[in-house]
């Protein structure tokens, strides 16, 4: 029993050992096997079975890989001969006989690696079961691992894509060096790539502030994003975006004239809130001037801070407040300081025997201009006086304050077409203008405004509506701090959109 068992055992051994022989037999694409030869296996088999064993086969006899059944004992395995290196691809070594380089670009009648791809297919049944290439050495021009398969010149095969010049690694470059590093390493860092030119740097300030990132918008300042410290809603980005345009510093002093010949217009009102709006943006250096010719009422819309002085005094003053030393502190004598719209203001003269002319606007605006970035000015009712004429020839931008009423409008449709006929500077003036609408209580007349308001929207630059707000319709001192929200946004928005305005005018060309 032992003895069979035995038997049985070595018998198992031997048929794994077969089939291990048979798997690491190589197929004929490789072995290349000699057509002539018609019992290849046979042979092999009986030199396996007269073959005596070596002390390891002998331990495991079933475990015959290390002396293949396939070669003889004195003769290394294919696989650990020393194959003959193929030749160099031709896009990295160039060869100068043309026929070296015919297994990379086959010519256009040659029809021989055709023919002996099929011959191999006929004589080697295996390669063609199972799809291998064609074994080497099969011809004289046969390709190198069946090159067919990589370039298709054989049938049944589709033409593969043209070997294209392998292109040289992108090199690394650095960063270009500063101009201190240059002057030790004028050809580069070494080890590195050369690198690119340096571009042309500039260290002028302004190119320097500009190259500056943008600092963060500041958080919300009301409601409730300001407790979870958000970025501004649209509303109150819009409201910054004024504030920021009213502030614009403009490069000389200007001049910004409200006019309507038409009394009870809101002409009055227009300066002191155009006046406080351009104060509270800028935080100060605006006066508001009440230009009437005679007996304004501007000292009775605003606050008697400081002085009761007038026009008038200021006039008599004006030997001592041209001199050369004279100082903001003693033309401020002569003005009213409004502290909740952080402007200044020069009342008219109240007396019927100082009537103001235009060398005394001369000298006044000549003036206020030495110490104010910014001067709002109040016009009378009439036209033809010699200081109202020369308030527009001195103007940067015109703001129109009406009513939705046919009187306040047909006045400013007046003086538009008056304006109109008096040259070119004034025809700028006038699509410069801004038209400031300042309704009180009951003064909207739906059907006028239906009617004008395209009128004056293609006259004018923008239309500015002012709400109804009760503090101005008492005709007592205008103070801002007391105005509703809406009319102080208004009031912003009209600063805004008159900066933009003198903003233009001082780039055109003249």
């Amino acid at each position: 029993m032992t003895d069979s068992h035995n038997s049985g055992q070595h018998k198992d051994r031997e048929a794994a050992a077969a089939e291990v022989r048979r798997m690491w037999q190589p197929t004929p694409s490789w072995t290349q096997p000699d057509p002539n030869d018609a019992e290849p296996a046979d042979d092999a088999t009986t030199d396996a079975d007269e073959q005596k064993p070596d002390a390891l086969s002998q331990e495991f006899p079933g475990d015959t890989w290390s002396t293949p059944a396939s070669q003889p004992v004195d003769q290394p395995a294919p696989w650990t001969q020393p194959q003959q290196s193929p030749p160099a691809p031709s896009w990295t070594q160039p060869v100068a006989d043309s026929a070296a380089a015919s297994w990379t670009q086959p010519e256009e009648y040659d029809e021989e690696p055709a023919i002996e791809s099929q011959a191999t297919e006929e004589t080697d049944p295996a390669a063609a079961d199972t799809g291998l290439p064609p074994a080497q050495g099969t011809g004289p021009s046969s390709p190198v691992f069946g090159g067919s398969s990589f370039h298709g010149s054989g049938p049944g095969q589709e033409q593969g894509p043209t070997a294209q010049p392998a292109q040289p690694p992108a090199p690394q470059g650095g960063q270009p060096l500063s101009p201190a590093a240059q002057h030790f390493f004028p050809q580069g860092i070494p080890g590195q790539q050369t690198p690119q030119p340096p571009q042309n740097l500039s260290f002028r300030t302004d190119d320097l502030i500009q190259a500056l990132p943008l600092p963060r918008e500041a958080p919300a300042e009301r409601g409730v994003r300001s407790m979870l410290k958000l970025r501004p809603g649209s509303t109150e980005r819009s409201e910054r975006i004024a504030r920021a345009t009213a502030a614009t510093a403009f490069r000389r002093p200007v001049t910004i004239v409200v006019a309507n010949p038409k009394g009870g217009s809101g002409k009055t009102p227009t300066t002191l809130l155009l006046s406080g709006a351009l104060g509270q943006a800028r935080g100060g250096g605006v006066v508001a001037w009440d230009n009437n010719e005679l007996r304004g009422n501007m000292h009775l819309r605003t606050h008697d801070t400081n002085s009761r002085s007038t026009v008038t005094d200021m006039l008599q003053a004006m030997p001592m407040l041209t001199q050369p030393d004279a100082r903001l502190g003693d033309v401020a004598a002569y003005l009213r300081h409004q502290v909740s719209g952080q402007y200044d203001v020069l009342t008219s003269a109240t007396t019927t025997y100082a009537q103001i002319e235009a060398k005394d606007f001369d000298l006044i605006h000549r003036l206020l201009s030495r110490f104010y970035k910014v001067l709002v000015i109040d016009t009378g009712n009439n036209e033809g006086s010699s200081n109202w004429r020369e308030a527009m020839k001195a103007a940067d931008a015109l703001v129109i304050p009406i009513k939705w009423k046919s009187l306040s409008c047909a006045a400013a449709v007046q003086m538009l077409e008056e304006l109109d006929s008096q040259g070119p500077e004034a025809q700028r003036l006038i699509r410069r203008a801004v038209i400031a609408v300042s309704n009180g209580p009951g003064d909207v007349n739906k059907e006028v405004e239906k009617q004008l308001r395209p009128y004056f929207e293609s006259r004018a630059a923008a239309v500015v509506d002012i709400p109804t707000d009760m503090h101005i319709a008492a005709e007592g001192p205008l103070d801002h701090s007391a105005l509703q929200p809406a009319t102080r946004r208004a009031g912003l928005d009209l600063a805004a959109r008159v900066s933009e305005q003198v903003t233009i005018a001082l780039n055109a060309p003249r």
